[in-house]
């Protein structure tokens, strides 16, 4: 290695002498002049000196106070440590640093507050729309109170603000506002702020501001409670129906459906705002109720819909009065009645054969004040709507007794012995009648049942001559009619009598010589006691 040569002429040229510098005796404290501190933390007070190797430190408070901390001394620097502050140490602490002969001091100011938590906010529970609310904000442990300012607002708006500018109070202590105003339905949902300010500088990291806000929750209706219904308030039937209550309240109310029925109001089966009607029937047309109850505010009110139910018609009856049988003459009322939606027309048209005659008639009545034959046949009621028609029929019958009877007798009234008489009658009546033929005897009456409504004597004599009655009846009634029949003696044509003559002759002719021969026979018995008829013959012969 090599060494370098220095030059100490060369060298002291530039040499100079630097002057010894001695730092005076000073002192500072930390923090500056004012700490703010919230009551419980920790506060740490350090006092420093230059210039000193061995300074003394004092602390102590100007009033005299006991300081309520720990001092710390090492060195160049001094340390107050106050673990919890507290109202009593709210001042100026003076720490004194002597350093012979000369002694220093500086004072740091202590403030202290208390803003510990947000505001409480407590609103009256009967809170109800339209009546009076009240709301109240507490601020706990504040200090010092003379600082604090409170708003109360809602939404963006103020309601109130107040201050205590006045209060010397020397302790934590809770602070509340209280303010009363009237909220409305359109309060509902909005917040409610507290707003507490406690303006201190040199707080640090702590709020100056706190704020606690709750959505206003008020009490109200029902009100304006209506059902939602379909369009026109009608469904088709086979539709499902869906019925909604809409009202305004707060809390919920509860809900009832029910429905009249005939005088009756019945309830529906539905817990909730919708009431469903699944397969509307014509039946389910009709009045419907909602009714509401707020249990809060202790208010019920009702809503009401008229629901049709549009069918085709149904339920078409046809009546008569007093029955489908009749008798002629009598007051035959005959009624049509119909349900449907719409309204239904009533069509009333009676029928016989292939004739069809449309009847006139109030609300579906029609009126025979005296029936007769002619105002049998069927009826039929008609019920038509839009969406259909229905219909029903009945068959009038009337009852006639026995009518316009015309009796035939042939060949006529007065007949000879041995001649077949014929009694023919004919009548109008419903149901048919019946007929029976009898005879007028004193001793013995004669009955005769008809063939095909036809009486028939056979060879009459002149015992059939007399009176004869034929009795025509049915259910409804009856009818008689009188017919004399005379019977005469037989009168003999010429032409026969001849015949007859001549035959009579015959007879007589062969007759005499017969008897004769029985005679002789007769007496030739007696005699012999036998006689044979072929042996007297021979002899004759």
């Amino acid at each position: 290695m090599r060494r370098r040569k220095i030059n100490v002429e060369n060298a002291a040229k530039f040499m100079y002498i630097l002057p010894v510098v001695v730092k005076a005796f000073e002192m500072e404290i930390t923090p500056a002049n004012r700490i703010v501190a919230q009551i419980g933390e920790a506060v740490v007070l350090t006092c420093n000196t230059t210039g000193c190797a061995s300074p003394s430190f004092s602390w102590r408070i100007q009033t005299d106070n006991p300081l309520g901390g720990t001092v710390t001394s090492l060195g160049t620097h001094s340390k107050l440590t106050i673990s919890a502050v507290n109202i009593e140490n709210a001042h100026d602490y003076l720490c004194t640093v002597s350093c012979e002969p000369e002694k220093k001091e500086k004072s740091v100011k202590i403030e202290v507050y208390s803003f510990p938590s947000d505001p409480v906010i407590e609103i009256s529970t009967s809170l109800a729309a339209g009546e009076q609310a009240t709301v109240t904000c507490k601020i706990p442990n504040v200090y010092p109170s003379d600082r604090l300012e409170i708003l109360l607002k809602k939404e963006d708006r103020i309601l109130h603000e107040q201050n205590f500018y006045e209060d010397h109070s020397t302790n934590a202590e809770n602070k509340t506002v209280t303010y009363s105003f009237n909220p409305t339905t359109d309060d509902i949902g909005k917040e409610i702020s507290c707003v507490a300010k406690l303006p201190i500088d040199g707080m640090g990291s702590e709020p100056k501001e706190r704020v606690t806000s709750q959505k206003l929750n008020a009490n109200f209706g029902p009100k304006n409670t209506t059902i939602i219904a379909p369009p026109s308030n009608s469904a088709m039937e086979g539709d499902t129906v869906h019925l909604t209550c809409v009202t305004e309240s707060n809390p919920p109310p509860q809900i009832v459906w029910r429905r009249k029925v005939a005088d009756k109001i019945v309830q529906c089966a539905s817990e909730n705002n919708v009431l469903i009607i699944p397969q509307a029937h014509f039946a389910d047309s009709g009045l419907y109720i909602c009714e509401v109850a707020n249990l809060l505010t202790n208010k019920t009110e009702k809503a009401t819909v008229e629901i049709v139910v549009q069918a085709p018609p149904k339920n078409t009856t046809l009546s008569v009065f007093p029955s489908n049988a009749v008798k002629q003459g009598e007051r035959v009322a005959i009624s049509c009645t119909s349900t449907g939606v719409p309204a239904v027309k009533i069509t009333l048209r009676k029928k016989v054969g292939d004739e069809i005659t449309t009847l006139e008639t109030q609300d579906g009545k029609y009126t025979i004040e005296r029936v007769l034959l002619k105002d049998a046949g069927t009826y039929e009621c008609v019920s038509s709507n839009e969406l259909g028609e229905e219909s029903q029929h009945l068959v009038l019958n009337v009852k006639v007794p026995p009518q316009n009877i015309t009796v035939l007798v042939h060949p006529s009234e007065n007949v000879k012995e041995g001649e077949n008489v014929t009694i023919t009658c004919s009548t109008y009546s419903n149901p048919p009648s019946q007929m029976i033929l009898k005879k007028v005897h004193p001793e013995k009456e004669l009955i005769l049942s008809p063939v095909n409504g036809t009486f028939i004597l056979y060879n009459v004599t002149k015992s059939d001559t007399g009176t004869y009655l034929l009795d025509v009846f049915n259910e409804v009634g009856s009818n008689v009619k009188m017919i004399k029949i005379a019977v005469v003696g037989r009168v003999e044509n010429p032409d026969q009598m001849m015949l007859v003559i001549i035959a009579f002759s015959c007879v007589t002719a062969i007759a005499v010589p017969v008897a004769a021969i029985l005679i002789y026979v007769s007496r030739q018995a007696k005699i012999n006691g036998s006689y044979s008829l072929v042996k007297a013959l021979r002899l004759k012969v």
